[in-house]
C-alpha cells in the first residue's frame, strides 16, 4: 500500500509555462528538457512508487518578471491550480504555496490568501530573488508574517544572479551551492533566531551545509557574526528540516545524519524535474541505507505527517 509521503514534487501548470518559457525551464535541469507534466503523469508516477500524497510546489526559475503584477498574477495562478488538484485528488496532494517574492505587499496578500482562503500546507520560497536571499532586511516583514503563523517555509534552490559555472546545468552544482548560501545567509542574519517559530526544510539535503557546517561554525570566533547565532551554528542547523531528494546515497546522507537526526529528514523526489527513475531510485537508496524499520518509516512517512499534522493522505482516506 502507498505511504510515502513526498514532500518536493513539483507543478508545471500550462499558464506558467507559456509565460516563463520552456527553455527558461529547461536550461536549469540535467536533461535539457522541460518536463513533460500533468496532474495525471504524476499521480501515476506516485502510484507506481508506492508515494500516498505529495505536497506540491513550484521550482525555478520561479517567476522571473519584473512586474510586480505579473509576479503576483502569476503567483495566484499558480496556488489556484494547486488547490484545484486537490479538490479533485483527495488526499493525493498537499501544498507549498508559492509567493511573489521580491515584492513585499504583494506576498504579504498571497500568504493571507493561501493560509486563510486554500489552507495551505506551507509555503514555498526560492534560495534567491537576484542578488536579495531570504534573510535580507527588505524580506522582514514577509517573514516575521511566516514566523507569526508558524508557517512551514520549503526553500527550493535556484541558480544565483551572475552564476556561469562553464555550462553546466544549473541543477548540478548551481543549485546546492546557492542553497548553502541562502542557509549562510539566514544564520548570519540573524533571521533564525528571529523567526525561531518558523519551520525551514532545506532541499537536497541542505546543499553544501552538512560537508561545511563546521567551517562555518568557525564564524562564531567573531563577535559580530557570534551575536547572531547565540545558540551556536551547529545548534541552530540541527532545528530544521533536511529533504533528501536526489540525497539518498551514502556521501549525501552520511553527512547530513552527522549533522541532524533521522526525526529531521524528509522523502522527497524532485519531480518531475529528476525523472521518475530518480524518484524509484531515492526508494531504493533509502532502503539499501542500512536505517532501522522505524527511522525508514519516520523518513518516508512520520516525520512529515509531524511537521504538517493538518496534511490529508490518501491511505488515511481509504
Amino acid at each position: 500500500m502507498a505511504h510515502r509521503i513526498d514532500v518536493q514534487h513539483h507543478i508545471l501548470p500550462p499558464a506558467y509555462v507559456d509565460a516563463v518559457g520552456a527553455p527558461a525551464v529547461a536550461e536549469m535541469i540535467v536533461s535539457g528538457r522541460c518536463p513533460d507534466w500533468s496532474p495525471q503523469v504524476s499521480l501515476e508516477a506516485m502510484d507506481r512508487n508506492g508515494i500516498a500524497t505529495s505536497v506540491l510546489s513550484l521550482s525555478a526559475p520561479g517567476l522571473p518578471f519584473a512586474d510586480e503584477r505579473a509576479v503576483g498574477a502569476m503567483a495566484r495562478t499558480c496556488n489556484d491550480y494547486v488547490a484545484r488538484m486537490k479538490q479533485d485528488h483527495p488526499g493525493r496532494f498537499g501544498s507549498f504555496a508559492t509567493l511573489p517574492l521580491p515584492f513585499v505587499d504583494a506576498s504579504l496578500a498571497e500568504i493571507e490568501y493561501a493560509f486563510d482562503t486554500l489552507k495551505a500546507d506551507g509555503v514555498c520560497i526560492l534560495t534567491s530573488y537576484g542578488t536579495t536571499y531570504p534573510g535580507d532586511p527588505a524580506l522582514a516583514p514577509v517573514m516575521e508574517e511566516l514566523n507569526r503563523r508558524k508557517a512551514v517555509v520549503h526553500v527550493h534552490p535556484t541558480r544565483s544572479s551572475g552564476a556561469n559555472l562553464v555550462g553546466l546545468p544549473a541543477a548540478s552544482l548551481e543549485f546546492p551551492f546557492d542553497t548553502t548560501r541562502a542557509i549562510a545567509n539566514l544564520l548570519f542574519t540573524g533571521t533564525f533566531t528571529r523567526c525561531r517559530d518558523i519551520r525551514f526544510v532545506f532541499s537536497h539535503a541542505g546543499g553544501a551545509v552538512p560537508f561545511l557546517a563546521g567551517r562555518i561554525a568557525r564564524l562564531e570566533r567573531r563577535p559580530d557574526y557570534r551575536r547572531h547565532v547565540p545558540d551556536g551554528v551547529i545548534a541552530e542547523l540541527r532545528r530544521h528540516y533536511y529533504d533528501v531528494a536526489l540525497s539518498a546515497n551514502r556521501f549525501s546522507f552520511s553527512a547530513l545524519l552527522e549533522l541532524v537526526g533521522t526525526d529531521r529528514v524528509l522523502f522527497a523526489s524532485d519531480f518531475p524535474f529528476a525523472a521518475e527513475d530518480t524518484m524509484a531510485g531515492t526508494v531504493t537508496g533509502l532502503e539499501n541505507l542500512d536505517l532501522s524499520a522505524e527511522d525508514l518509516a519516520a523518513i518516508e512517512r512520520d516525520n512529515a505527517l509531524a511537521l504538517m499534522p493538518g496534511l490529508q493522505t490518501a491511505d488515511a482516506l481509504t
